[in-house]
């Protein structure tokens, strides 16, 4: 995902309101920005660090700028717009990236189906069926052990009960982690932030939902999944 014009740098000064951020520009002017990111966003920002934002070059927005790229208390870059990782990893997988998921002829966006009303990130189809992905942004890293979610997630653990029922019926179901983090070298459940997103977890695991991790290489003219991340079912590991 090329970023046309590049990301502009600034200096990120705090993060507020959930969706707002102030920071400095080069140029030294203060400025708020749209924040998109639902999290916590722990353990992935610190104040007066390096920082990087787009431009709508939308006067009529109330917010024309967004923040993108974040640097954490350990010097990695993260990718704080989830917006940005369902078109990740589709382009990851239409690029052949990611190798699990090749071989399906269409892929459609925001599909509605399950029991709960929800809508799957990205639905693939081929001659050997239907397989339903669900992706998550990971930017919580403790050490280089990557966590999701970053704070409670009633939402994920819903999409997990989801790809849950999916499998017991026998249909392809994968939980996608787009790791958006330089600094990351595995992946789990943050169990002690979220002991109910982890215990669905767990119990879609054992119903035959799969779990991919792809990292991203991040920098201010494109950020694109690379590498796959392991991922552990035990969080201490």
């Amino acid at each position: 995902m090329k970023f046309n014009p590049p990301l502009q740098r600034g200096t990120l000064l705090r993060r507020y309101k959930r969706f707002l951020a102030d920071i400095e520009t080069e140029a030294g002017e203060l400025m708020t920005v749209h924040c998109p990111n639902t999290g916590s966003m722990k353990n992935c920002w610190a104040e007066n660090t390096p920082c990087w934002y787009s431009d709508s070059g939308n006067p009529k927005r109330k917010y024309r700028h967004t923040l993108e790229i974040t640097t954490t208390p350990e010097a990695a870059l993260a990718g704080v717009n989830t917006g940005r990782a369902n078109g990740l990893v589709e382009e990851a997988i239409g690029t052949g990236v990611v190798a699990e998921l090749q071989g399906y002829e269409t892929l459609r966006r925001e599909v509605r189906y399950g029991s709960e009303n929800s809508r799957i990130d990205l639905l693939l189809s081929g001659p050997a069926g239907a397989c339903y992905v669900e992706v998550k942004n990971v930017t919580l890293a403790e050490g280089a052990r990557g966590l999701f979610p970053d704070a409670v997630s009633s939402r994920g653990a819903k999409h997990l009960r989801e790809l849950q029922a999916l499998a017991e019926g026998g249909v392809r179901a994968v939980l996608f982690y787009c790791v958006q983090h330089t600094g990351i070298e595995t992946v789990a459940a943050a169990r002690e932030i979220d002991p109910g997103y982890a215990a669905a977890l767990d119990s879609a695991l054992a119903a035959g939902v799969e779990v991919i991790a792809y990292q991203a290489h991040i920098s201010a003219d494109e950020i694109a999944l690379g590498k796959p991340v392991p991922f552990r079912v035990n969080s201490t590991l």
